[in-house]
């Protein structure tokens, strides 16, 4: 593996490899000492096109966990927003001797393109409304850790499914390591090509919630929508929100997963938001140790 581009091209083994690889590096996280001396030399660049506090430290912190050199470079305050292409960036990281990208970028394929022009590992951390890949593996690996397994469990994957990249990048994975995966939305918000994915479409979250182990809510992606896909919020809460009524008919143990960030009161109550089955908190610690392992994986730790 050089490079991870989406969630689709791990191999059962490979997805298994990095959550187990994730595992241990989590336990570096209970030490006083938090830094392993893997990647001393190694230099990661945070390219990111678009905003997200979230990611880009999570894939900074598990850089300089690893003792890797860091540099953050956002594209608002750079040549590229003087107009200079992703090409002539890519050269110039190259010609820096980059060992690792990890790229945001609002254009689907964009991390495809970058791996054709650098020497480097490319990472995706989200690419327009593609793929997330790393947000797929920390989710796995949290469903795991709470549930003790992937295999048979039945994940629902609720809200704006269209514009979501973690949707796509979940079902392909989960799909990969045994789980059932039901992607729940109203009609407008539902990708014209979802029949083509190894998932199962609902338009009924009540339907759906008594079936599942897993309840994963997305975020409304506002800033994407250009027109009005429902009537409003209250009537988008009304059908696929998640308050305590509806968390009651969900299976005593089943968990309640957001990748962040959430609009309380709108896809998720805050009384939900901060009940214990709520794994938020969780998914962005787990969000280092997976990042950590993946860039282990990827650049050649020992």
């Amino acid at each position: 593996m050089r490079h991870l581009l989406s969630a689709g091209d791990l191999s059962r083994d490979e997805a298994t490899l990095i959550l187990d690889t994730a595992g241990e590096l989590a336990q570096v996280g209970d030490r006083s000492v938090k830094k392993l001396p893997t990647l001393r030399g190694r230099t990661v660049v945070n390219l990111f096109y678009e905003d997200s506090t979230r990611t880009r430290t999570s894939f900074e912190l598990a850089a300089k966990r690893l003792s890797a050199d860091v540099i953050n470079f956002s594209a608002k305050g750079s040549s590229v927003s003087k107009g200079e292409s992703l090409k002539d960036t890519a050269l110039t990281l190259q010609a820096m001797g980059a060992d690792g990208v990890v790229i945001r970028h609002s254009a689907s394929g964009a991390p495809h393109r970058l791996a054709n022009w650098i020497d480097g590992s490319v990472l995706n951390a989200g690419d327009g409304t593609h793929e997330h890949p790393t947000q797929a593996l920390l989710d796995a690996f949290t469903m795991r850790a709470r549930l003790g397994r992937l295999e048979g469990l039945r994940v629902a994957v609720v809200g704006d499914i269209l514009h979501s990249r973690v949707a796509r990048s979940n079902v392909l994975l989960l799909t990969t390591l045994g789980a059932h995966v039901t992607v729940v939305a109203p009609p407008t918000l539902m990708p014209v090509s979802v029949h083509t994915w190894p998932c199962q479409v609902s338009y009924h979250l009540d339907e759906v919630l008594p079936e599942s182990d897993v309840v994963m809510m997305l975020r409304v992606q506002a800033e994407r929508m250009h027109d009005s896909f429902f009537p409003s919020v209250r009537e988008y809460s009304r059908n696929y929100g998640l308050d305590r009524e509806r968390l009651n008919r969900m299976p005593g143990d089943a968990i309640v997963m957001h990748p962040g960030p959430m609009v309380r009161g709108m896809e998720i109550s805050a009384e939900v938001a901060d009940s214990p089955r709520c794994t938020v908190t969780e998914q962005v610690a787990n969000g280092v140790s997976l990042r950590m392992a993946v860039l282990y994986l990827l650049l050649g730790g020992s």
